[in-house]
């Protein structure tokens, strides 16, 4: 039997970009794919990289969850356009980063390039380094926000990203930590103790929101750089509950845009 609609919004476009290195991009692509299931408004296109520009450039929503995928120029900007113009962009985790992995036998550190300038100007900040993977709290910086309210500061097991920032973010999730990034050429934070873990920041008629938290990976991930089976797969970070939710919002925000809260969708089925 059909059912009825679950949104009243009428059709939006989203490009759904999963890919790269490191990460277990099959899950986090499941995962996400899932999220935007609850939304029987969208129509969804999925894509390795942002190569395919003219499906990008037109999408009302973009959704990123890539590591080391660079975008050109050409499609950093044609991204920005749309943004522009009034798409939203919802950029998570490792999609700031470019990053360039140690020779063989060369001492393990990574490199993080200014290798995409017009990318990260638009996401509002570029990845630098980040600590070793740990529990650390996540601190609610506007209680308010729909993003976030209701959602009380916890803590979680994820990378806390240390990043060269934009001075137009409006910081909603912060974590504090200073000190040490071992493996990575900026090894340390330097005088910033707290970091942005989500915020948003308006480009245009659009706005870019971006939430760093979700790392996983699975068991052949980093095969590139010599270990071919982990032996482990690496959820952790999205047994968090308020993790989830916080991403179910970002989702439903990306669909739906500021009155996302409206669409019954969004809420929270049980």
């Amino acid at each position: 039997m059909p059912t009825p609609a679950r949104c009243a919004s009428s059709r939006v476009d989203v490009a759904l970009v999963v890919g790269g290195r490191w990460h277990d991009m099959d899950f986090a692509r499941l995962e996400l794919l899932r999220l935007l299931d609850a939304h029987d408004s969208v129509r969804c296109t999925v894509h390795g990289d942002f190569s395919e520009v003219d499906t990008i450039g037109a999408a009302d929503v973009v959704v990123a969850y890539t590591c080391d995928v660079r975008p050109t120029a050409e499609e950093a900007l044609t991204l920005a356009g749309a943004v522009e113009r009034g798409a939203r962009l919802l950029a998570l985790h490792a999609t700031n980063s470019a990053i360039d992995a140690p020779e063989p036998g060369a001492p393990r550190i990574f490199r993080t390039p200014d290798a995409m300038p017009e990318f990260t100007a638009l996401l509002g900040n570029r990845f630098l380094a980040h600590p070793k993977i740990a529990s650390t709290r996540i601190d609610v910086v506007q209680p308010e926000h729909p993003l976030v309210q209701g959602v009380p500061s916890f803590t979680t097991t994820d990378e806390i990203y240390v990043m060269a920032l934009r001075d137009d973010l409006d910081v909603v999730l912060e974590a504090e930590y200073e000190g040490e990034c071992p493996g990575f050429e900026v090894s340390h934070t330097g005088s910033r103790t707290h970091h942005p873990v989500l915020y948003t920041r308006r480009q245009g008629e659009g706005t870019v929101t971006y939430f760093t938290l979700g790392h996983c990976r699975g068991r052949f991930d980093v095969a590139d750089l010599g270990i071919d089976d982990l032996g482990v797969v690496d959820r952790v970070a999205w047994e968090s509950a308020e993790y989830r939710e916080v991403l179910r919002r970002c989702v439903s925000w990306a669909v739906h845009g500021d009155d996302w809260a409206r669409c019954p969708a969004s809420m929270r089925e049980d």
